[in-house]
C-alpha cells in the first residue's frame, strides 16, 4: 500500500506550487494577519485617546506675580503664557533654530521620522540606556497637548497616532506655530513669547541669533540648561545649536561667529535668585491667606529690591572672603519696625539649594540669646550698673566657662553684656528663673522649643534667623511685639483686591516696658561701642546688637538694629560641622555692617526710640552720685572707698534689699575649668 501512494506523489506535479506561488501565498497570509494585528493594535491603543477638540484650550496653573514695595517685578510663579506669537513676525532664524536642533526633517516626514527613530534605537542599545530620543516636533506637540509625560509603550503609540492625525489636519507652518506657542521653556514660561519676556525682557520678534539658540537649547531639559542657574551649561548648549544652525544653512559662518561673540544678557529680575527664598516663604503664606490660587494674582510684597541686592552683595562678598575658614552658608533677615520683611537671604545659592535657612533652619543661638536673659533681669529689678561677679559658677552638675578662660571678678551687668561673659549670664538666669527667661523669649517672638536646662542661658536653644530678627525688633521699635510678614496686598491683574493687610494686623502689643527697654538698649549699644561687636560701628548711626558664637564654632550670629530697622545674620555649615575660629564678631558682623552701610542711607532711619513713658517717680541712675556715695566721709563712720575699674563701668546699688542677695561665702566653691570641647556653648 505504501508503494502506490509514494508513486502517486512522485508522479504528478499538479499539487505543488512554484517558488513564486509560495511567495505570494505566504505574503497574503502575512498581510491578512498583519491587517488583523493592526486592527487589534489600534483598537487597543486608541482606547483612552484624549479628546482633541480641546486643541486650543489652555489648561494651566494660575500665575502669581510678585512685586516689591515699590512696584518692581521680583518674580512670577506658576504658568505664564503671553499672547501667541505670530510665526510670520518672527525672524526666520528663530523657528529655524528649533528645527535645526530638534527635528531636521520636519518638513519631509509624516509626523514621525523612521530614520531618526532607528538612529535613536541604535544609540540607546549601544549605551544600554536611553541617551537619545527620536521624537519629532509633531510628536512633542502631541505629547504636550494631549498626553501625560509617562514613559511607556502605550503612551508612545498614542503619541505616534496623534502625530499622524496632526499632520493630516494641519499644515507644517500651523504645527510649528502651535509648537512654539505651547512648549515649556522653564521658569514658568510656556511659549516663545512668554520665554522671551521672562528671560530677556523683550518680545520674541526682537530675539537675536544667540538668544534664539539659547531658547532652542533649553527644550532638551529646561532646568538643566537654565541660563539663570546653569549659565555655563546653557552657553555650551547654545553653541551646539549654533553649530547645527550653520550646518543646516540657517545662518552663515559669519553670523555664527558674531552670535558667539555677542553676550546674551538674562533679565536682571530673573537672575535675582536670592529673592526666590523670600518668594518660597510667601508661597506658603499666600495659601494660608487665600487658599489654593484659582486665578492669576498679583502679590504686593514688603521686600525692597534695592536693599535685597545690598544683602546679596554683602553675603556673597564675605562668603568668598571667608571660604578658607569653612564659612559655607549664610542667612539674613531684615525687618522694619512693624515687622515688614525688607530683605531675606536663605542661603549661599538658591540654584544649589532651595532650603531656606532664614526661615526653616534651627541653629543654636549662642550669646545672641543672652538679651532675653538680661531683659528678664531688668524686669526683675536689676539695672545695667548692678554689680555682678565673674567667677566660677556651678549650677547642678554644670559649670560654664568664659571664652577667654579667665575671670575678671566684680564688674557691672552692662560690662558683662558687652563682653559676653558666660558665668554672669548663667548665674543671672538661675537667679531670675530660667522659666522667666523662656517667657521673655516667647513674648518677643521666639517660636521654637526653649528648654529650661542651665545651658539655655548661654544660647543652647535652636532658633531661626527670622525669629531672632522678630524678637530683636521690639528693642528697635520702642518695645512693641511684631509679626514678621511679607505681604501687603493680593489682587487680580485687573485690580480686584483679594487680601489687604489691615493696620490692626501690624499693631502689636507692648512687649517691653520701661525702664527695662531703656536699660536693654543702653547695654546693647555698649556691645557695639566697646564690646564684642565694635567692628560694626558706622559713624553717625545709633546702633545696638549682640554677637553669638556656639561651641567649636559651629554657628556664628550677629543680630543688630537701629531705630525701626533690624537685621539678623547667621553663618555656618549645613552639616553642623565646625568652622575655623569664626565668631559672631567676625563674618556675621562683617555681613551686617556691609548690608547696613548700603541700606541705611536709603532708609533714612532715626535713632533708637526710647519707647513708652517711664513709671511715675522713676529717676535715671546717677553713676557719679553713686560713686561719690561710696567714698569715705571724713566726718562720718569710716566707710571704705569702693574700688572701681573705669573700664568695667560703675557699680550701682540694686533695688532689692541687700539681705536678699546671697552672701559671698555662700557662692559655690570654684571648680577646675572644663575643657572647651566639653562645654555646650562657650560665648
Amino acid at each position: 500500500m505504501s508503494g502506490p501512494v509514494q508513486g502517486a506523489r512522485s508522479g504528478g506535479t499538479g499539487g505543488t506550487r512554484t517558488p513564486l506561488q509560495r511567495f505570494f501565498y505566504w505574503m497574503s497570509v502575512l498581510a491578512v494577519w498583519g491587517l488583523i494585528f493592526l486592527v487589534v493594535f489600534f483598537a487597543v491603543f486608541a482606547r483612552g485617546l484624549p479628546d482633541t477638540s480641546a486643541l486650543y484650550d489652555v489648561d494651566r496653573q494660575p500665575s502669581i506675580t510678585y512685586l516689591d514695595r515699590n512696584g518692581a517685578l521680583i518674580a512670577t510663579r506658576g504658568s505664564q503664557q503671553a499672547p501667541p506669537a505670530d510665526l510670520a513676525s518672527l525672524p526666520d532664524y528663530v523657528p529655524a533654530a528649533f528645527i535645526a536642533i530638534e527635528d531636521r526633517r520636519f518638513y519631509w516626514h509624516p509626523g514621525f521620522d523612521p530614520i531618526g527613530m532607528s538612529r535613536a534605537v541604535a544609540s540607546n542599545m549601544r549605551a544600554g540606556r536611553i541617551v537619545q530620543g527620536g521624537s519629532t516636533l509633531t510628536q512633542q506637540l502631541a505629547k504636550n497637548l494631549f498626553l501625560t509625560p509617562d514613559q511607556n509603550i502605550r503612551r508612545k503609540v498614542q503619541e505616534l497616532m496623534l502625530a499622524v492625525w496632526l499632520e493630516m489636519k494641519f499644515s507644517k507652518q500651523e504645527i510649528l506655530a502651535l509648537y512654539l506657542n505651547r512648549v515649556y521653556f522653564g521658569a514658568g514660561a510656556y511659549g516663545i513669547e512668554a520665554a522671551s519676556q521672562r528671560y530677556f525682557d523683550k518680545a520674541a520678534k526682537e530675539l537675536t541669533v544667540g538668544e534664539a539658540a539659547l531658547l532652542a537649547g533649553l527644550l532638551k531639559a529646561p532646568s538643566r540648561y537654565s541660563p539663570v542657574s546653569e549659565s555655563e551649561r546653557a552657553a555650551v548648549r547654545a553653541t551646539v545649536v549654533l553649530d547645527q544652525m550653520e550646518e543646516t544653512g540657517v545662518i552663515t559662518r559669519e553670523q555664527r561667529a558674531a552670535a558667539v561673540l555677542e553676550p546674551v544678557r538674562v533679565s536682571r529680575t530673573l537672575a535675582t535668585q536670592h529673592a526666590q527664598y523670600f518668594i518660597d516663604w510667601l508661597d506658603k503664606e499666600i495659601r494660608g491667606l487665600v487658599g489654593e490660587p484659582t486665578e492669576d494674582m498679583v502679590v504686593e510684597t514688603t521686600l525692597d529690591l534695592t536693599i535685597q541686592t545690598s544683602a546679596e552683595r554683602a553675603v556673597r562678598r564675605i562668603l568668598e572672603r571667608d571660604r578658607s575658614k569653612g564659612v559655607q552658608q549664610a542667612a539674613l533677615v531684615a525687618l522694619d519696625g512693624d515687622g515688614r520683611v525688607r530683605a531675606m537671604i536663605g542661603g549661599a545659592s538658591y540654584a544649589d539649594s532651595q532650603f531656606n535657612r532664614a526661615v526653616d533652619a534651627r541653629r543654636q543661638a549662642g550669646s545672641a540669646f543672652k538679651p532675653f536673659v538680661y531683659l528678664a533681669a531688668m524686669e526683675a529689678g536689676y539695672t545695667p550698673q548692678t554689680p555682678v561677679v565673674d567667677e566660677p559658677v556651678q549650677i547642678g552638675n554644670w559649670s560654664p566657662r568664659n571664652y577667654s578662660g579667665n575671670f575678671i571678678g566684680e564688674t557691672t551687668m552692662a560690662n558683662a553684656v558687652a563682653q559676653s561673659i558666660n558665668t554672669v549670664a548663667a548665674y543671672v538666669a538661675d537667679q531670675v528663673g530660667r522659666d522667666s527667661v523662656a517667657g521673655v523669649a516667647r513674648r518677643l517672638g521666639i517660636s521654637s522649643r526653649i528648654g529650661l536646662e542651665p545651658a539655655m542661658a548661654l544660647g543652647a536653644v535652636e532658633v531661626s534667623p527670622i525669629d531672632m530678627a522678630t524678637a530683636y525688633d521690639a528693642f528697635a521699635n520702642g518695645g512693641r511685639r511684631v509679626e514678621a510678614h511679607g505681604i501687603s496686598r493680593i489682587r487680580t491683574p485687573q485690580g480686584r483686591v483679594i487680601y489687604q493687610r489691615a493696620a490692626r494686623d501690624a499693631a502689636g502689643g507692648q512687649a517691653i516696658n520701661n525702664p527695662a527697654l531703656y536699660y536693654m538698649n543702653q547695654m546693647l549699644r555698649g556691645v557695639v561701642t566697646g564690646g564684642t561687636a565694635r567692628s560694626v560701628q558706622i559713624e553717625g548711626r545709633d546702633l545696638a546688637g549682640k554677637t553669638g558664637t556656639t561651641s567649636d564654632y559651629k554657628d556664628a550670629w550677629f543680630v543688630g538694629y537701629t531705630g525701626g530697622f533690624v537685621a539678623a545674620v547667621w553663618v555656618g555649615k549645613d552639616d553642623n560641622s565646625a568652622m575655623r575660629g569664626v565668631t559672631g564678631g567676625a563674618a556675621p558682623a562683617a555681613i551686617w555692617k556691609g548690608f547696613m552701610e548700603a541700606s541705611l542711607p536709603r532708609l533714612n532711619v532715626q535713632p533708637i526710640p526710647n519707647g513708652p513713658a517711664m513709671p511715675e517717680g522713676w529717676v535715671a541712675p546717677d553713676p557719679i552720685g553713686d560713686l561719690m556715695g561710696a567714698v569715705e566721709d571724713p566726718f562720718g563712720d569710716g566707710t571704705v572707698i569702693d574700688p572701681v575699674d573705669p573700664t568695667l563701668g560703675e557699680p550701682y546699688v540694686p533695688t532689692q534689699p541687700e539681705a536678699e542677695r546671697p552672701p559671698a561665702d555662700q557662692r559655690p566653691e570654684p571648680e577646675p575649668a572644663a575643657e572647651k570641647s566639653d562645654n555646650p556653648l562657650f560665648f
